[in-house]
Parts: structure tokens; sequence; C-alpha cells
């Protein structure tokens, strides 16, 4: 099995500009897919750096989640401020997560990859936890020696 760890955290927010997955959700080729497409159009437009200037921290968010029955996907901070676009403001619960680090040459590759790990090997294998729901992140938190480096967060409970 893949190595992660638990972790308590607590409560945090994340202001995030998204989009709506159309991907059936076991196509994991087309949601990536949309996802690259999508951080590529937020990175052309400006908006992503218009959230990373009120961030409280250097951490990129790309936040899943599901909202009115729809499967959203959001580029991300943390921030108390607001942006003039239409954004969104999710609430990650105080809890235990699953956490899981990674790096990969691009952020698209480490989200993909830490994506795999956790809802391909590390959840079903899980004896003592589960995930049900809510939103989770991975979290690119910087670049060293070439790679971008981070982690993903999922919220879970004891089973």
């Amino acid at each position: 099995m893949a190595t992660y760890t638990l972790e308590e955290k607590d409560s945090f927010i994340v202001l995030g500009i998204g989009t709506e997955l159309k991907s059936d959700y076991t196509d994991y080729a087309g949601m990536n897919k949309e996802k690259e497409n999508f951080w590529r159009t937020v990175e052309q437009d400006g908006r992503l750096d218009a959230l990373k200037a009120v961030a409280a921290n250097d951490y990129i968010f790309a936040v899943n989640e599901a909202v009115n029955r729809k499967r959203m996907y959001y580029a991300g901070v943390m921030t108390e401020a607001s942006v003039p676009e239409e954004h969104r403001v999710i609430q990650f619960p105080k809890g235990q997560y699953l956490v899981i680090k990674g790096e990969g040459k691009t952020a698209d590759e480490l989200s993909s990859m830490l994506t795999g790990i956790a809802f391909g090997q590390v959840l079903p294998e899980a004896d003592n936890f589960a995930y049900v729901g809510g939103p989770n992140a991975t979290v690119e938190m910087g670049q060293r020696d070439g790679l971008v480096y981070g982690e993903m967060w999922i919220p879970v409970v004891k089973k």
C-alpha cells in the first residue's frame, strides 16, 4: 500500500474559482483532460494570479467537491479575502485527514498521481477509516529539484 498518514486538521477555508466536470466519474482520462484545460485557462486569463494575490500562504489548492449533485473542480487558495470574479468559499471541516505526499514534473502530474493513489489504492484498502464525502484537495506546496511537491488532503472518519 502507498505511504500515507492520518492527521488532525483544524477547519479551514479555501477560496476557489471553479468549473463543473462533465466526464463520467469513472472516466479518469476525460476528467484529467478537463482539469488540465481548466488550469491552463485560469493561468492564462489571470484568475489564478488574482487568487494568489489574496492568499494567506503559497499553497495552491485543486479542490474536488460535489455541489447540488454536480461534480465541481476548483483552483483555490487559503484566504479570508474575496476576489471580484465569481468564486466559492469552500469550508473544510475540522477532523482527521488522509494525507498522501508526492512530487511530479508538473502540478497536473502531481494531482493525477496523488488522486490515483488515494482513490485507487489507499481508500479501497483501508480497514480503519473511510472517506464519506465532502471537499478533498491536492495541495501544491512548492518546487524543489525541478519537481512540484505537495499533498492530497481527504477528510476521513473512523470505520
